[in-house]
């Protein structure tokens, strides 16, 4: 299978000058097309800064870094964002807009695809919301609908321009443990329906076992790299 996402001695320093501090040593990784990675370990051991710099929200500085085969070290503003509209994005924090109805969240899914229409983008928005099972929730606003609704849109508005990667960052953490096993299965359901790649970042050892592989972050290291369930050290970790 095809690499979507290839990484190669990739190091990472935050500040400048004396306060420079590196925070990612020498990362080596690749993964495939369909693949559900998990990416799990300490707080602070890189993570979140990893999943980043692999979606385009902040420059690659050494190493290598290609993404659908482009590479993201060294690359410019317009490239990044170019990137960037091949993603699909789930967070903690949904990030739904309180003014916006369910519908219109997800329809700004959309809104960076300038070739899809208006009345596309409501159809498609709408045909979403339904296969997250909230097709009755189409014109309800955050504050009227639960946490685990919420996140469900999160997942909607993400995969509604059917990216080629998905990246989420702790997207079960604020949920109880029934919402956050649905909302995971809903993400691995249709990310497989669509043909997409999943790169998640989690402390939930509860949903380690939808992952195809499992990645282990130590101190800005990658540690181990295991198929399925079958890193011992991931899950009493995470």
């Amino acid at each position: 299978m095809p690499s979507v996402i290839s990484i190669q001695n990739l190091d990472h320093y935050f500040g400048s000058g004396q306060l420079r501090k590196q925070v990612l040593f020498n990362i080596n990784l690749e993964i495939n097309a369909g693949e559900i990675i998990i990416m799990t370990g300490p707080s602070g051991s890189g993570k979140t800064t990893l999943l980043t710099l692999v979606g385009g929200l902040r420059a690659s500085q050494s190493g290598s870094l290609q993404v659908l085969g482009k590479e993201l070290c060294g690359a410019n503003s317009k490239q990044l964002t170019e990137i960037r509209r091949s993603n699909g994005y789930i967070f903690q924090a949904h990030n739904l807009h309180g003014s916006l109805t369910a519908i219109q969240n997800v329809r700004m899914g959309l809104e960076v695809h300038p070739k899809v229409s208006p009345s596309e983008m409501l159809a498609r928005a709408q045909a979403m919301l339904e296969a997250v099972g909230l097709g009755h929730r189409l014109h309800y606003y955050p504050d009227n609908l639960s946490g685990g609704q919420k996140q469900r849109i999160a997942i909607a508005r993400a995969l509604v321009s059917q990216p080629k990667i998905v990246l989420a960052d702790e997207p079960t953490a604020a949920l109880d443990k029934q919402s956050g096993r649905d909302v995971v299965e809903l993400m691995q359901k249709l990310a497989k329906e669509q043909g997409c790649t999943i790169l998640l970042v989690t402390h939930d050892n509860r949903i380690l076992d939808i992952a195809d592989r499992i990645i282990y972050m130590e101190d800005g290291h990658l540690v181990s790299d295991a198929y399925g369930g079958q890193s011992q050290r991931a899950t009493a970790a995470a």
